[in-house]
């Protein structure tokens, strides 16, 4: 649908026939598709829409780079090949993989000091609740 409507407005001819729209749009789609694809892989780890993000990011990039066409199918087969293994697993090893989900979260927590943050809203001084980057 968005290609028919940018082909309705001219857009799509417009930026392919001047070489410094086509290079601006260029640059745009990378510096957007580079930050969703950072952003992607920031929250890897997390439980949410890491992945989905990641290739959200590459699917982004690869409107104008065949180098993430590329990677994004090579990423979505390395996710489908994980998800698959992991179903197959015995459940102790899926709940490995859910308790190491939630220690990285609440790491991740404590380093920005989230605990200390409440603990302060209750007026608790328990001193290993604050990050060790708090003053």
């Amino acid at each position: 649908m968005l290609d028919r409507l940018a082909q309705r407005w001219g857009f799509a001819a417009r930026i392919r026939g001047n070489p410094t729209l086509r290079l601006v749009f260029r640059i745009a789609v990378g510096v957007v598709g580079g930050l969703v694809l950072a952003l992607g892989v920031v929250l890897i780890p997390y439980p949410g829409p890491g992945w989905l993000v990641v290739f959200a990011g590459l699917a982004i990039l690869a409107t104008e780079f065949a180098w993430a066409g590329k990677a994004l199918t090579y990423a979505k087969s390395k996710y489908d090949a994980w998800t698959h293994w992991l179903r197959r697993q015995h459940w102790a090893v899926r709940w490995g993989v859910l308790a190491a989900t939630g220690l990285i979260v609440l790491l991740t927590l404590w380093l920005l000091n989230v605990f200390g943050m409440i603990a302060g809203w209750f007026d608790l001084d328990i001193s290993w609740l604050r990050t060790p980057f708090s003053r």
